[in-house]
């Protein structure tokens, strides 16, 4: 995503494919978010999602993509029953949602999933020191080419690991409902870059589970995790991956930008068998390109019909992927 010189980028999603991907780490950056809305905002309470205190995902019908300068405001009005946005408008802590901000998106019905990347460090966040640029510590690995300011991390070592349980409790203290993790494909990086692919992954599973007994040891048993990408780590999986997390989200399931996605045969082998054990699963195809032509909605319904036939909740992004408004199609998304 462009960097403006007034801010930080947020991240902007890494695309997802069988290969090490590098398009979805969001950057957030200063532009002007012009989001249409719904008229009506939805009225219902958080708490009818809930039973015993465990929000229940199975009751979701809809859910949207926002990272780059989120409005509470106009989430709270769309109509979407989840958001996924960054903890904060611009990437940093100055410019980080209050909590009465997220309870106020809360109260809307909506519920706010926080974006964080646990595969790569971003040097527009908090914890970044300028100093690592040029003698880096070493769990820090090389700028990712394609995403300018990403960082690869050797996300099993400890001293990572403390920055990211830093982040989460910012995210707790915020509110948050869950987190959404990124780059959890960070393993097929170091597996071809000298480290073995089975054992690379199953750092990661071992990071994932730790981040969910972490945050669920302080916000309750009903916090919600979410992967996004990485589906192929469930081939390491003894099981207590699938059990621990409350979902997976995929990027460029059925579509790979306005074309068919080449990876779909792949992909679904593995998000369907985290549907069919009960757990949510979203989806999310740049197929938007704006022009709300007839080429360009029978795209985006063909996306939106094949995702639902297998049980996933779609959400129709547009095609620049800088995911810095909602994506809101009259009488299609979120469904009426």
């Amino acid at each position: 995503m462009p960097k403006t010189t007034s801010s930080p980028a947020l991240p902007i999603s890494h695309t997802s494919s069988p290969a090490p991907s590098n398009s979805t780490s969001p950057k957030i950056a200063q532009q002007n978010v012009t989001s249409t809305t719904q008229e009506t905002p939805k009225q219902e309470n958080l708490s009818q999602l809930q039973h015993n205190g465990t929000l229940n995902l199975s009751l979701v019908r809809s859910w949207a993509y926002w990272l780059q300068n989120a409005s509470p405001e106009i989430i709270a009005k769309s109509g979407f029953d989840l958001i996924v946005m960054d903890y904060s408008r611009d990437g940093g802590d100055e410019t980080a949602y209050t909590r009465e901000e997220i309870e106020m998106i809360k109260r809307a019905g909506v519920i706010p999933i926080a974006y964080i990347s646990i595969g790569e460090a971003e040097d527009y966040r908090f914890y970044w020191n300028e100093s690592w640029k040029t003698k880096p510590p070493d769990w820090l690995g090389p700028e990712n080419p394609d995403w300018p300011g990403d960082y690869a991390v050797k996300y099993w070592d400890e001293n990572w690991k403390r920055i990211v349980f830093e982040y989460l409790d910012k995210i707790i203290a915020q509110g948050f409902s869950g987190v959404y993790l990124d780059k959890v494909d960070e393993y097929r990086f170091w597996a071809e870059n000298g480290y073995n692919e089975s054992w690379a992954a199953k750092q990661m599973v071992e990071f994932i589970l730790q981040i969910a007994n972490y945050t669920r040891s302080k916000a309750g048993k009903g916090f919600i995790i979410i992967p996004q990408n990485g589906e192929w780590l469930l081939n390491y999986d003894n099981g207590s991956l699938l059990r621990a997390v409350s979902g997976w989200a995929s990027e460029d399931v059925f579509y790979d930008g306005l074309k068919p996605s080449p990876w779909t045969d792949e992909k679904v082998i593995f998000l369907d068998s985290v549907a069919k054990a009960g757990k949510v699963v979203l989806v999310v195809d740049y197929v938007d390109n704006r022009t709300r032509g007839e080429e360009d909605l029978a795209r985006i319904l063909d996306f939106i019909e094949k995702a639902r036939e297998r049980g996933y909740l779609p959400y129709a992004a547009f095609e620049d992927r800088k995911l810095d408004r909602l994506d809101v199609i009259p009488g299609i998304q979120p469904p009426t």
